[in-house]
C-alpha cells in the first residue's frame, strides 16, 4: 500500500527521517554523476535535490552514493553458514539483496529445507529472495534426500519472497522435452526462470531457450556468452570460489549488450567472502578492465533488479528502497557505510549488530554403516576412465589412465596423481557406493571427505589410500555432517556442519578459522588447489560436463548416461 507520508516528504510538506547531505549520486539510469542531497522516509528514498533537510542529517562530504549491490544468483549453503551469518559476511561489502537458490538444502530436506532458509532469512538487513529449486534431485542418476515435483514447487511459489524457478540444471531433459521438467517450466510461465546450460550451443541452445529459461550463469568463454545473449538469454557473469569466469567473459561486454548482463557469486566459501569479498570485488575488477563506472555498477544493481522484477530497488531514486552503498571514490570502491532499508547496516567494513529470529534447523540424515564400507575396486583391465579436475573451473575432462594394481585390485597412485574417489549414499541407507578415479586433486597422502557433494549431498571422499578415506568418512558421519581430513587412522581436522550436513550455526569468522585449518591440512598432504573441498564437491554434480560421479557410478554428462569405470 502506498505510504501517503512518503508523498508528503517527497513534496516537501513533511520532513524526512534522514537527509544524506553533500554526496555525489551515481545515476544508473542516465550514467550521470550528480551532486545531490538524499532525503529518506523510513526504508524508502523520498526525494533528491539540493539544500534539502530532515530530522537527522548525515554529512557525506563528497562521498559517492551507489545503489545497494544485488547478487543475481547465489547458494547461501556454499558459505557453510546459515543466512544470518551469511548476511554478516556480505552486507559489510555492499551487498544488500541476494537472489538465492536453496537447492542444496532442498536436495537434503525438500520443501522443509526451503522453508527453513526463508524463515532464517526473515528480518535481516540483507534482502533474501528465493528461486524455487527446479532440480531436486538434479537427475535420476543420483540419490537425493528429497524430491520436489511441479505441485510442490507451486506451493513454495506462494511465498512472497519466492520470485520464480531456480536454475534448470537438467538441460538435456529440457532440450529433449522431458514431461516432468516441462511441467515445472509451465508452472512458472510468466515468472523469472533461471537457466543452467554449460556449453549448450546451436540448435540445442535454441531448444533450451524456447522451453522458457531466461538466464544462464555457466558461460566459460566470451563466444558462448555472446551467443546466449544473441538468443535472448540474460547472462550472469560468475566469479565463485571454484569457478573463475569473470575475466574470460569481460571481452563479451559491449555498450550494446551491457543491459543484458548481471553479476553473481554462485558458490563462495566463507574465507573468500571475508577476505576477498563478493560482488564488490567483481565490480572493482570490471572497472579496472576499463568499463565505465556507471556501466559496471548497473551490472550489480539496475540490471538484476530489472530481470527479476524487483522494481523497488537497484537505483537511487524516489520511491526505491533505501539500500545504499557509500564509497569514498569510484575506482577503488572503498566502502564507508552500507545502508539497508534506511538504516546503517555496516560501517568501515564491519557489520552492525542486529537481532534475528533463529528457527530450529533441520538435522541431516547419516544412514551409513561405516563398518561395512569398502572402497575396493577389482582390477579388470589396462584402461579406465578418470575424472580430470580443471583448475578454477567446474567443468572436468575425461582422461583414460592405466590404473595401478596390487593383489588384483586397483590402488591409488599419488606419484602419478591418480587418486580414488568415492560417493557414499547417506539419505536412505541403501549402502550404495560409487567408485572411481580422479586426477588433478594433488594429494600425496591421506584423504579428505565431506557431506557437501553437489547437488545430492551424499558423502564424497578423495584419497591416496583406502584406510585414510574410510577414516575421513567416519569422521564426517560422527560429526553429523561436515568436512574432514584424515591420514591413516588419524583424523587431522574436522569442520562440523550439522544443518543439513551443509551449514554451521557458528559465527562466520569462527567457521572461517576452522575451515582455514582444514585447507592448511590439505596443503600439508600435497594438494595445490585453492579449495580442494569445493573442487571435490562439484565432482559429484552430474549436470556439468564432462565426467562426474554419483552414488550410482560414473556419469558421462555430454552423453547424459552412466558409464563404466573400465574402457
Amino acid at each position: 500500500m502506498l505510504d501517503r507520508y512518503l508523498l508528503d516528504t517527497a513534496r516537501g510538506d513533511r520532513p524526512g527521517s534522514v537527509c544524506l547531505k553533500g554526496g555525489r549520486v551515481l545515476n544508473v539510469f542516465t550514467g550521470e554523476e550528480e551532486a545531490l542531497d538524499i532525503v529518506l522516509h523510513g526504508d524508502r528514498i523520498a526525494a533528491l535535490g539540493t539544500d534539502l533537510g530532515a530530522a537527522e542529517v548525515v554529512k557525506l562530504e563528497g562521498a559517492w552514493v551507489l545503489p545497494g549491490f544485488i547478487d543475481a544468483h547465489v547458494h547461501i549453503e556454499s558459505s557453510m553458514v546459515t543466512p544470518p551469518e551469511f548476511a554478516r559476511a556480505v552486507v559489510r561489502a555492499g551487498t544488500t539483496t541476494v537472489v538465492a537458490d536453496p537447492h542444496e538444502i532442498a536436495n537434503v530436506h525438500g520443501a522443509e529445507g526451503v522453508r527453513y532458509m526463508l524463515d532464517a532469512s526473515e528480518g535481516l538487513p540483507l534482502s533474501v529472495f528465493v528461486m524455487a529449486p527446479s532440480c531436486v534431485p538434479a537427475t535420476s542418476m543420483s540419490t537425493s534426500g528429497a524430491a520436489l515435483d511441479a505441485l510442490a514447487l507451486e506451493a513454495l511459489a506462494r511465498h512472497p519472497r519466492v520470485l520464480g524457478l531456480a536454475e534448470v540444471m537438467n538441460f538435456p531433459g529440457v532440450i529433449q522435452g522431458d514431461p516432468d521438467v516441462l511441467a515445472k517450466l509451465e508452472a512458472f510461465r510468466g515468472r523469472p526462470v533461471d537457466g543452467h546450460a554449460p556449453g549448450v550451443r546451436g540448435r540445442a541452445l535454441a531448444a533450451y531457450v524456447a522451453a522458457g529459461p531466461g538466464s544462464d550463469h555457466e558461460c566459460t568463454t566470451a563466444d558462448e556468452a555472446i551467443e546466449k545473449m544473441r538468443r535472448g538469454l540474460f547472462v550472469f557473469f560468475r566469479e565463485a570460489t571454484n569457478a573463475h569466469n569473470l575475466d574470460a567473459l569481460l571481452p563479451a561486454l559491449t555498450t550494446a549488450n551491457a543491459r543484458r548482463v548481471a553479476l553473481c557469486t554462485d558458490d563462495r566459501q566463507p574465507g573468500d567472502l571475508l577476505r576477498e569479498g563478493g560482488i564488490d570485488t567483481m565490480l572493482r575488477r570490471v572497472i579496472a578492465a576499463g568499463i565505465p563506472p556507471a556501466d559496471a555498477v548497473r551490472l550489480a544493481t539496475l540490471n538484476p533488479a530489472g530481470y527479476f522484477g524487483l522494481r523497488d530497488r537497484g537505483a537511487v531514486a524516489p520511491g526505491r528502497r533505501a539500500d545504499l552503498v557509500i564509497v569514498e571514490d569510484l575506482p577503488s570502491l572503498r566502502i564507508r557505510e552500507v545502508w539497508s532499508g534506511g538504516r546503517v547496516a555496516a560501517r568501515a567494513g564491519r557489520p552492525l549488530p542486529w537481532a534475528v529470529a533463529a528457527p530450529r534447523p533441520p538435522r541431516p540424515s547419516m544412514r551409513i554403516d561405516v563398518e561395512r564400507l569398502s572402497f575396493r575396486i577389482e582390477g579388470r583391465g589396462r584402461a579406465a576412465r578418470a575424472i580430470e579436475v580443471v583448475p578454477d573451473q567446474l567443468v572436468t575432462r575425461t582422461r583414460i589412465v592405466e590404473p595401478t594394481e596390487h593383489g588384483g585390485e586397483v590402488v591409488a597412485d599419488p606419484a602419478r596423481d591418480i587418486l580414488k574417489i568415492a560417493v557414499i549414499e547417506r539419505h536412505t541407507g541403501s549402502g550404495r557406493v560409487g567408485l572411481g578415479l580422479v586426477t588433478g586433486m594433488g594429494l600425496r597422502r591421506g584423504a579428505i571427505a565431506g557431506s557437501v557433494a553437489h547437488d545430492h549431498h551424499n558423502i564424497i571422499s578423495v584419497g591416496a589410500d583406502d584406510a585414510s578415506m574410510l577414516r575421513a568418512v567416519a569422521a564426517v558421519v560422527e560429526a553429523g555432517g561436515g568436512l574432514a581430513v584424515a591420514e591413516g587412522d588419524t583424523v587431522i581436522a574436522v569442520l562440523p556442519l550439522p544443518v543439513g550436513g551443509l551449514m554451521s550455526e557458528r559465527p562466520v569468522e569462527e567457521v572461517t578459522r576452522v575451515f582455514d585449518a582444514l585447507l592448511e591440512s590439505t596443503r600439508a598432504l600435497g594438494s595445490p588447489l585453492h579449495d580442494p573441498f569445493m573442487a571435490m564437491s562439484f565432482l559429484g554434480l552430474e549436470v556439468i560436463p564432462e565426467l562426474k560421479i554419483t552414488d550410482r557410478g560414473l556419469v558421462d554428462v555430454e552423453a547424459f548416461r552412466q558409464v563404466p569405470l573400465w574402457v
